[in-house]
């Protein structure tokens, strides 16, 4: 039940609110004056203060600046007497919900009242998913209290203070280069450089240039020497992402530097020494690639002292709503977006999807969300996850949308109608049933009851 603080100096009007609120479910705590309310407020959890402008000793304006110097969440929607718009206007600046003018019709107040509580809700959750996002579930930048996930840490943990070859293994976008700088900048090496190199994106000849460096004139264009990425890492730690896609005539220089840490630049004939820890990472089966003849076996066993295979975001699906909140933090900074927010039901949208793309694609259909939401609040109607623009040629081959649609019709009428009409035909053949309907159309049950209301879906109709 929502509790709501009426604060006003007249006895009379605070028995009417009273009487008119707990009729319509609320619950109603009541003060006299400002001191009195903040007295109230110290002890009780309160949803929304509803309080007269005009009041002895504290006025309205007073409780409203206090109200949101130690309860900044708490939305306070003042009441004022017919002409003081002026004051009225000075409270909206100081953070007021809203304002309403005496005499004003129950229904107005009621109205305020609902939009302020859900307001209230969301602002709450949001500071929740942070808080939590804040806690040791953060590691070096990575988010998540899975089980699998807390594996991951402590592995973290014991390897990171030695000098242990380590193989991160998982699906693309999972966050393999996170682990990797979570292990160097837990190490005694986080003060020297963490070099990170893409093997895959890179041709052959350019890649042996770009990890060894060349001479001046040891090919076209080599017009000066420089320095590869095992120089820039001396000291710290090198990290070669994609290492399944490096060519095997790398591969055995490779296995050279690891194991005597010396090596010669493209070109050059002086061998030089480095001290380097090599992390590496893939997406590919690399014990596949040996058998197959496209990895090194030695080399294999040199960079797999130790495994850590990050989970897919489909088996650590209850870490979505810690993710969200991060990068609603991230994107609330870039984007310059201090109210940005995202609705209960946005969380469990994200949470019933596929995610193919892992935490990568999470973070694009968050940052494409806090791009197309309207008042700053991610709804799931702002979720357009790359999964769900997959083909269906089932679909496609017997769809023809000129037969269907004028050519002059939006796109947002289209999709409504095409979505209500399917959730009609959901309930009426789960016989309202929510669950049912719900999961018969591959969403969550909180998702199904946010599309009803957007749609005034009532629950079954009587016969």
């Amino acid at each position: 039940m929502q509790t709501i603080l009426v604060v006003d100096d007249e006895p009379n009007y605070l028995i009417i609110l009273e009487e008119l609120l707990e009729d319509e479910g609320f619950e109603v705590l009541t003060a006299r004056n400002g001191n009195e309310a903040l007295e109230i407020a110290e002890k009780s959890d309160i949803n929304l203060i509803v309080t007269d402008m005009q009041m002895p000793g504290m006025n309205g304006v007073e409780l409203l600046s206090e109200t949101k110097n130690r309860w900044p969440a708490i939305p306070v929607i003042m009441v004022t007497a017919f002409g003081e718009v002026d004051k009225a206007v000075s409270a909206m600046q100081a953070g007021a919900f809203n304002f309403l003018s005496k005499p004003f019709k129950n229904d107005e107040l009621i109205a305020n009242i609902n939009k302020a509580i859900e307001h209230h809700a969301v602002v709450r959750e949001n500071i929740r998913l942070r808080n939590e996002a804040k806690e040791r579930c953060s590691f070096s930048g990575m988010v998540g209290k899975n089980r699998k996930m807390q594996q991951v840490y402590t592995l973290i943990e014991k390897v990171a203070p030695t000098r242990t070859s380590v193989l991160i293994t998982g699906e693309s976008g999972t966050g393999k280069e996170l682990i990797a700088k979570a292990i160097h900048y837990n190490s005694d090496r986080e003060g020297a450089p963490f070099i990170s190199v893409n093997c895959a994106a890179l041709p052959d000849n350019l890649l042996e240039s770009e990890l060894f460096g060349h001479e001046k004139g040891a090919f076209t264009g080599a017009i000066s020497l420089r320095k590869g990425r095992f120089e820039r890492a001396d000291s710290g730690t090198l990290f070669l992402d994609e290492i399944g896609e490096m060519p095997v005539t790398l591969q055995a220089k490779l296995l050279r530097i690891i194991q005597e840490q010396t090596f010669e630049r493209v070109g050059g004939s002086s061998e030089l020494s480095v001290d380097v820890r090599i992390l590496t990472a893939t997406n590919k089966d690399l014990k596949e690639e040996v058998a197959q003849g496209k990895f090194r076996e030695d080399l294999y066993y040199r960079l797999n002292v130790l495994n850590i295979h990050i989970p897919p975001l489909r088996e650590r699906m209850d870490d979505i709503p810690l993710l969200a909140a991060h990068f609603i933090e991230k994107f609330r900074n870039q984007m310059d977006k201090p109210n940005l927010s995202i609705s209960s039901e946005a969380v469990a949208f994200l949470s019933s999807l596929p995610w193919d793309g892992n935490i990568r694609e999470l973070e694009n259909t968050i940052e494409r969300a806090s791009i197309l939401c309207n008042k700053d609040t991610i709804t799931p109607d702002d979720v357009q996850p790359d999964t769900l623009s997959s083909n269906h040629p089932e679909i496609d081959s017997k769809f023809d949308i000129d037969d269907l649609f004028r050519s002059d019709i939006r796109l947002p009428e289209v999709l409504d109608a095409i979505e209500k009409k399917l959730l009609l035909r959901a309930m009426n053949q789960a016989d309202y049933v929510q669950t049912k309907a719900a999961k018969s159309l591959g969403i969550t049950k909180s998702l199904l009851q946010y599309k009803m209301k957007k749609f005034s879906i009532k629950k079954k109709p009587k016969s």
